[in-house]
């Protein structure tokens, strides 16, 4: 991995990784266009710089994260997390095969953009638009559509703020819910991920420390920027819009798939070398 494609790749995680367009899939498809993706850092580094897009959330919201006094805040993002964790725990194996289809990724696109064509259509304007009226069924609830963005391509934060807009949230506080719901998802993802690469007894060559620091900080700083424009836009449009540009997208990834340009599936794992697995909660 060469300094620009460290950079792309933390550009790219900022802006996806709140908006509801999958960063899964656009890291999935931007790394093997850069013809990178079977690389054991790539797959490490893919996963640990949302460490820094989720420093972005408990930053702009730091008032809500940092006040313990508020302790069914941090038990709500509990229950809305355990969902994910026990799925990822079951299936964890299949998530990794799901990882390495380029195919699996462009079908998602297509299917969620045309979900959010018609999601304004399907749930009347909700109602609860403060996070202390979100019911632990309702948190549980929503961390039930989370499970869905395993499969890569989805996005976490379409899936979440679907659940949402479902349980009857406003679309902003729908948003928000899945910006909180990313912090302990992404930080156990992150860990597991490190986890991972010590265990199978790979380790970091010269400069690769480095890239993941200043991966982490442009997507942090990237992220901010998303962050703060897509609340500001949800409050006034619907997600019109992002229904369109997955769409594109989807046919974007099986026409670069048709002229060779990805791979439609991931090279086979070598046995003789193993290389660290896609984590559990990787649900983007």
């Amino acid at each position: 991995m060469t300094w620009i494609q460290v950079i792309i790749l933390g550009i790219v995680e900022g802006i996806s990784e709140f908006l509801p367009i999958s960063s899964t899939g656009h890291m999935i498809i931007t790394s093997s266009i850069m013809g990178i993706n079977e690389e054991a850092f790539t797959k490490l580094f893919e996963v640990v710089i949302q460490f820094g897009a989720i420093l972005s959330v408990v930053v702009l919201y730091w008032r809500k994260f940092l006040d313990f006094a508020r302790w069914e805040f941090y038990l709500k993002l509990v229950a809305a997390f355990i969902p994910a964790a026990i799925f990822g725990a079951l299936f964890s194996k299949k998530i990794d095969a799901l990882l390495e289809s380029s195919m699996t990724v462009g079908f998602s696109f297509l299917i969620g953009g045309i979900v959010l064509l018609f999601i304004d259509r399907l749930f009347q304007r909700g109602n609860i638009d403060r996070d202390s009226d979100i019911s632990y069924p309702k948190a549980f609830f929503i961390g039930c559509f989370q499970v869905i963005a395993m499969i890569p391509g989805v996005s976490r934060s379409a899936a979440t703020i679907v659940g949402g807009l479902q349980q009857k949230l406003t679309r902003k506080l729908a948003a928000e819910f899945s910006f909180f719901l990313a912090v302990p998802t992404m930080a156990a993802a992150t860990a597991k991920k490190l986890w991972d690469f010590h265990k199978q007894g790979l380790h970091f060559e010269h400069g690769q420390m480095g890239m993941l620091l200043v991966g982490n900080v442009i997507a942090f700083i990237v992220a901010l920027i998303a962050i703060k424009t897509f609340i500001t836009y949800v409050q006034k449009h619907s997600f019109r819009a992002f229904g369109v540009y997955r769409i594109f997208a989807g046919i974007a990834v099986f026409v670069l798939i048709s002229v060779g340009i990805i791979k439609k599936e991931g090279a086979p794992k070598n046995t003789e070398a193993p290389k660290p697995t896609a984590s559990l909660y990787q649900t983007k």
